[in-house]
This record gives C-alpha cells, structure tokens and sequence, in this order.
C-alpha cells in the first residue's frame, strides 16, 4: 500500500477553494463599494449648491479609492490588471488614478524555489547550464511574471528574463469571470454601456499574455517596425533572444532605465528643479517619443503595444524612452484606423457630426435619450477616447445623471475601445 501524502492532498484542497475564496472576496468588496456609491447618489441630490457637490464627489471617490485600492492589492492576479485599467487620467475619477496608479509595480513576487522549476522545464537544463550569472531577486513583478537579471553563458550582455507565475491562469480567469457578470449587472440596472463587451476583450487579450511566444513575436515585430521607419526609432524596443523563448519564459536585452513614475524623484535626487527649463525639456521629449511610437504604429502599422500603463515604460540616458511588455498588442484593420483617425480629428476640432459618423465607422452602436444627440456623442467620445478631461469637467462621475454615459446608452463596441 501506498502511503498518504497529506500535504499533497492538502494543496490539491487548497487549490480547489482558492477560486471560491477569490470570488466571495470580489463580491463581498464589489458590492460594498457600488453599494457605497448608490447611497452617496441618493444623498448628494438633496445637495443645490455645485460647488458642494464636487467637493462631496472628490471625497466618495478618496473613500471608493481606498476600498478599490485594498481589494486590487489584496487579491492581486488579475485585479492588478484592473488597477492598471482604471488608473488612467481619463477614464476614472482623479483620487482612483491617484491611488491605483501605485499598483503598478507592486504585484507579489513568486518564491526563486519555484522560479526555477518553471524555468527549468521550460528551457529544459537547469539555470547553471544555461546562465552564467542569474539574479535570484526579481527586479520586479506584475500580474502574470516576474523579471530576473541575468548574463548568458557566452554572451556579455545583460538581458531580462520574464517567468510566469505557476497556477496564475486558472485564477485570473476566474477573476474576469467575475468581473463580466459585475459588468452585465451594472449595464443592465446602471451605467448603459456596453460594459461586458470590454470585459469579453480583456479575456482574450490576458489569455494572450500566457503566450510568451506570442509576446516575442509581437515585440521583434514592432521593433523591426519602429527601426525600418524612422533613422532613430522614438522608442527602445528590447531585442528577443530567440533561442531562449518558451510559452512560460522570456529572455530579452536588459535595458538601463528608471520607470516613468519615479522620474520626478530622480530629478530631485539630482537637484533638477521639476519645473526648471531641463525638466520641462525632457518631459517634451518623451511625450514627443511616445507620440510618435503611437502615431506610427497605430495609423500607419495597424500593429500597437496596447498596454502603456506606467511601469511599462522605461526613461533612459539622454530623456529616451523605453517601450516594455508587448504582452497586449492589438491589430487594426484599415477600416478602423481611418475611423479612429476621423474621431481623433473630430475630437480635435471639436466637430459633432464628424465623431457622430465615426462612432458608425468604429461600429460603435449608440442609443441616444436626449435631444441633443450629437453633441452628447461629441462629449461621449471625449470620455472615452481623449486624455483629458472634457471642458469644464472638474470630476469624472460616471453615475451622476448629467454623465454623457447616462444620456447615451453604448449598445455595441469594437475592441478598439479597450485598446486605447
């Protein structure tokens, strides 16, 4: 006979009701939260006075942000993602980006005991055989993997080596599965957006992330893009080690860098004034880098890095930027890119009609419930498309009645909508 392994069945347990565990975390949090919002609505109706109402806005959404922040950070994977999402200027209200945008490094690392079991069965020889130095600190960790330093055997150069996590996928899908009937409840009783559309991308999109091969194949793609079409590509694309890619692992060029969010601290160290002339100069610069890496890639490639969140972008030696993680990408057809060209235009020189017939192009199904409909199409399509805030909006409110969300009901949407 043969004996019981109790730790053995103990962890196939475990693993059974994490999912369980996680999903009654999500409810219990979720519904706290849109709860909290649906009390401050009823409440802040009895309020006239304008002024009084953004200040009792702001504070729901510091309230809102800190519960939001504690469930992303607290049950991690997939909602480190969402964090990521909502942590954009212009998408959520100012106090979420505030606190969410801190997420974006922060996701737990995986013990180097199990790193190295990945890597092993991956690359099929053990790490001595195949690195000649290997960092067993990670240099950082997001949702899906984690990042090693390290140096190749015969090689001199340092590169980056990206493992998944074990196990992650089984819980992140559970995650989206949560997420989408959330976003089915508040399309249905609430917001008249086509919520669970967005949902359904970003199933796809993160089942891709899984794929490192796909990842590799994406990034040499835009690399070799970027450098075939400019005399200096505007940003630093790592160089895939081809040899050395599996589903589960990664191996590219280390490239020398501080993440964006940390710049300012930097310049401090340094003693450059944030809002000296050198400071103001490199900021043009990296928005010039990443306007035209974005420009060229989605109008003239139809082939984009879809997920430029914070700490996936790199500042180097002289103000250059560095472009990281090419695990979400998206491709346009023609058709879209002349779309969402129109729309940026529209947006641009603020002309209603022209959004109104890109919003067809784009096949954007709209269902308007108020008398001006293009106008309010205008207004939606800076909620969602533009990187500011409309025009004398102080604070994003998506529940609030006078919400061009509310006014227009978003039947249908393309994934061009996710991949901003």
């Amino acid at each position: 006979m043969h004996a019981i392994d109790f730790k053995e069945i103990q962890e196939k347990l475990s693993d059974s009701f994490r999912p369980w565990q996680r999903s009654f975390q999500f409810w219990s949090r979720a519904s706290d939260i849109y709860t909290g919002y649906k009390v401050f609505q009823l409440r802040v109706s009895f309020v006239k006075d304008v002024q009084k109402q953004e200040e009792m806005w702001e504070t729901q959404h510091e309230l809102a942000a800190h519960k939001i922040y504690n469930m992303c950070s607290d049950l991690g994977g997939f909602f480190l993602k969402v964090a990521q999402i909502l942590g954009k200027p212009d998408l959520a209200p100012a106090a979420w980006v505030r606190k969410l945008v801190t997420l974006c490094d922060q996701a737990p690392s995986t013990p180097f005991d199990s790193i190295r079991l990945v890597l092993e069965k991956e690359l099929g020889n053990s790490i001595d055989e195949v690195f000649e130095t290997f960092d067993d600190k990670p240099l950082g960790s997001a949702s899906i993997a984690q990042v090693h330093r390290a140096r190749v055997k015969g090689d001199k150069r340092d590169v980056v080596v990206k493992v998944q996590h074990p196990g992650v996928e089984k819980l992140m899908m559970t995650d989206i599965r949560n997420l989408q009937i959330f976003a089915l409840y508040l399309q249905k009783t609430d917001v008249k957006f086509d919520m669970f559309s967005i949902t359904k991308e970003m199933e796809k999109q993160i089942g891709y992330e899984f794929d490192f091969k796909r990842e590799a194949n994406a990034m040499e793609k835009i690399r070799r893009f970027l450098y075939d079409n400019n005399r200096k590509s505007p940003v630093l694309v790592p160089r895939v080690l081809p040899h050395l890619v599996t589903r589960r692992v990664l191996v590219m060029d280390y490239i020398d860098g501080i993440p964006i969010l940390r710049l300012g601290d930097e310049m401090a160290k340094r003693g450059i004034n944030p809002r000296g002339k050198v400071a103001e100069a490199a900021k043009l610069n990296i928005l010039s880098s990443l306007s035209k890496a974005y420009g060229q890639m989605i109008l003239k490639s139809g082939f984009f890095h879809a997920d430029p969140h914070p700490g996936n972008i790199l500042i180097c030696k002289g103000s250059e930027v560095a472009l990281l993680d090419y695990g979400q990408v998206k491709e346009l057809p023609d058709h879209l890119r002349l779309g969402y060209a129109n729309l940026v235009i529209a947006i641009a020189d603020n002309n209603a009609s022209l959004a109104s017939q890109s919003f067809r192009e784009l096949g954007i199904v709209t269902f308007a419930k108020c008398e001006n409909e293009q106008q309010e199409l205008l207004q939606l399509a800076k909620t969602m498309f533009d990187t500011k805030m409309p025009p004398g909006v102080a604070v994003l409110q998506p529940f609030s009645e006078d919400s061009s969300i509310k006014k227009i009901s978003v039947e249908r949407n393309y994934s061009l909508f996710f991949a901003r």
